[in-house]
């Protein structure tokens, strides 16, 4: 036998470990830095160029967004800015003349409308401008916090028109753009005053940049929404564009007055089931349509005037020949307004100058006749009182409504500037509406002038059976140009005295606000009370529709005596605008409360009346060339569109 195999020896495992002296983990940066860029240099050479490419255009993002942030107080580095200004030499216009029609190509871009959508009245296809990848991309890097707006009913208060909620309407909650930042007068900082030319120049650019927005984001639509960026439509004409025609042709912009014109030519049809308002629709349209004709000498707005105007027409087919508010251009379907059979005053008397110029250009009477007819009725009726006439009149029987009820606020204001302007128009034959206007104006002395408290600033205010109430309008501020003109034609010196007033009070409707901007209407203290203001505002009435009556007036003002403290107020209001109201993404916006300078709340409008009126004055305020549009050879319509003064036949 063989012996037995020996035990197996025990198994012994072994660790071997090298250690190598300075190189052993602990934890520190370096090794991790050397583990990163190991795996940086395993990486592909598409890998790693693709990531530089990501972590550069992220970069670049970040530079873009702080940039546009800070773009957002463009005013607070601006303390030279007056000096930075170039001068902008004034255009020189040309005599009123028919030329043959303009060429139908322009350079320029044609907005795309690829989408269709129903909004503003019945049977009006209306399309939402398109936005190229590039303004999408700007668009987020502008893009704001806005604040909420009120919520409720969108108030209508054109000039004039009646004043009605639009019922079911509501503005949606939305981002603000961004609190509004504090003025340099707040901030206590003292620009070098500014020379006119630079004044002036600060108006083009205001305009450039309210035209950039409606051209980006309303293009051939009535208004602009700035702070949503979209638009809104009351006639579905491209009313702001129609509107600022004769501002971009006064202010030398003439490209972008070239591309508006092709606009007009390829795209403006008034074979439409709409309704338009007689009134605003001829101040606006009819007379911007006009006013473009007569400074550039292009027959095609004229011929656009007066298809117009033919189209407006069967609004004056009433019992008493007094005016529907309302037509239908499509079907000529005439009617007054649903709540009511009445017009108002100032609608069916501030309508003549406009047909008045139709007949005389195209030699077509029926014009002039109807809208003259309802002039020699209101002179003829009853139920004034020195002058003053109510503000409703019944289109059935011909006769005042609501009698003893006087204002120069809206529904009656422009019947008393157009008194004037007529006269002057046709050139001072016309008696009879001298007379009323002479008339009025002693009627608005006697009954409804009064001084404030402390300041003793002249007002006027309005009179209900024979109870005076210490109301202003904003809208009354036209009357301090309106009585300077008259003055300048030769009516009473006093005249001029009573303008000189009134102006010191509409700029102090601006300045004793903290925005510096004027509500939409004023209560005066009458009463000595310490520690009070002389302008009182309510709730209600302390939104600013960036109105032009205060600059309108401003401008006359400084045309017919030559102080240049009118022209430092319109500066003032200017910057205000500039600081509450302007929209960075383009665009100015009317505001709800012009007492509170961190929170304006912009309502997200633009009227067209602030490209065609407030931007225009402002730019003629701050003129020293008299003949640039000269107050002896143009008269301005309501809307600011410049018609000439007839030459003795």
């Amino acid at each position: 036998m063989y012996p037995p195999p020996p035990p197996p020896a025990p198994q012994r495992d072994f660790i071997s470990v090298t250690l190598i002296p300075s190189r052993g983990y602990d934890g520190s940066k370096g090794w991790r830095r050397r583990s990163c860029w190991r795996k940086w240099k395993q990486l592909s050479r598409f890998q790693r160029n693709a990531i530089l490419f990501l972590l550069a255009f992220l970069m670049l993002c970040g530079l873009l967004t702080y940039v546009s942030t800070s773009d957002q107080w463009p005013a607070e580095n601006r303390s030279a800015e007056g000096q930075r200004m170039r001068p902008a030499n004034p255009p020189v216009l040309p005599a009123p003349q028919k030329a043959d029609a303009h060429p139908e190509t322009f350079p320029g871009l044609s907005p795309q409308l690829p989408r269709h959508f129903r909004r503003g009245p019945p049977n009006l296809q209306i399309r939402a401008p398109d936005r190229t990848f590039k303004d999408r991309g700007q668009d987020e890097a502008e893009r704001r916090a806005e604040a909420v707006d009120e919520k409720g009913q969108r108030t209508i208060s054109w000039r004039g028109a009646v004043m009605e909620p639009e019922q079911g309407s509501e503005l949606p909650s939305r981002k603000a753009e961004g609190p509004p930042r504090p003025s340099p007068q707040a901030l206590g900082i003292q620009n070098p005053p500014a020379s006119p030319k630079e004044r002036q120049k600060a108006v083009i650019d205001a305009f450039r940049h309210a035209w950039a927005g409606y051209r980006k984001f309303a293009w051939g639509h009535d208004e602009l929404r700035p702070v949503s960026r979209s638009f809104s439509e009351w006639f579905g004409l491209g009313l702001t564009l129609i509107d600022a025609l004769d501002t971009m042709w006064i202010l030398g912009l003439k490209k972008e007055f070239e591309e508006a014109r092709k606009w007009v030519s390829k795209k403006l049809e008034f074979q439409k089931n709409v309704d338009v308002n007689l009134f605003e629709s001829t101040i606006r349209i009819l007379g911007g349509l006009l006013s473009a004709f007569h400074l550039s000498g292009d027959v095609l707005f004229l011929q656009k005037a007066e298809d117009f105007g033919n189209r407006l027409m069967p609004a004056f087919q009433t019992p008493s020949k007094i005016p529907y508010s309302d037509v239908n251009i499509g079907t000529g379907a005439a009617h007054p307004p649903r709540w009511t059979s009445d017009s108002t005053v100032a609608e069916v008397t501030s309508i003549q100058l406009e047909f008045r110029e139709l007949s005389r250009l195209t030699g077509v009477k029926k014009f002039q006749e109807a809208a003259e007819e309802v002039t020699r009725h209101i002179h003829s009726l009853s139920g004034k009182k020195d002058g003053l006439v109510p503000m409703f009149i019944n289109t059935h029987s011909g006769l005042f409504t609501h009698l003893g009820v006087f204002t120069l606020g809206a529904r009656a204001d422009s019947y008393y500037e157009y008194l004037l302007k007529q006269w002057i128009q046709g050139g001072k034959k016309e008696p009879q509406l001298l007379e009323d206007y002479l008339e009025a104006v002693e009627g608005i002395k006697r009954h409804l002038l009064r001084r404030s408290e402390p300041m003793k600033l002249t007002f006027v205010g309005e009179l209900t059976h024979g109870r005076f109430s210490a109301k202003m309008d904003h809208l009354v501020c036209f009357l301090p140009g309106t009585l300077a003109l008259g003055a300048h034609h030769g009516l009473p010196a006093d005249h001029m005295e009573l303008a000189r007033a009134l102006m010191d009070t509409c700029y102090q409707m601006n300045r004793q606000m903290e925005t510096g901007l004027s509500p939409e209407i004023v209560h005066f203290n009458l009463s000595p009370q310490p520690a009070r203001k002389d302008v009182l505002v309510k709730a209600a009435d302390r939104h600013n529709l960036l109105r032009p009556e205060t600059v309108e007036s401003l401008f006359y003002l400084y045309r017919f005596t030559g102080d240049r403290k009118y022209q430092d107020w319109g500066w003032d209001i200017l910057q205000s605008f500039n600081t509450y109201t302007r929209i960075p993404s383009g665009g100015y916006s009317s505001i709800s409360n012009v007492q509170d300078p961190s929170n304006p709340q912009p309502r997200d409008k633009m009227e067209s009346f602030f490209l065609g009126e407030t931007l225009k004055y402002l730019y003629l305020l701050f003129s020293d060339d008299p003949n640039l549009l000269s107050l002896d050879t143009y008269v301005f319509n309501t809307e600011a569109h410049p018609l000439p003064i007839w030459a003795p036949a």
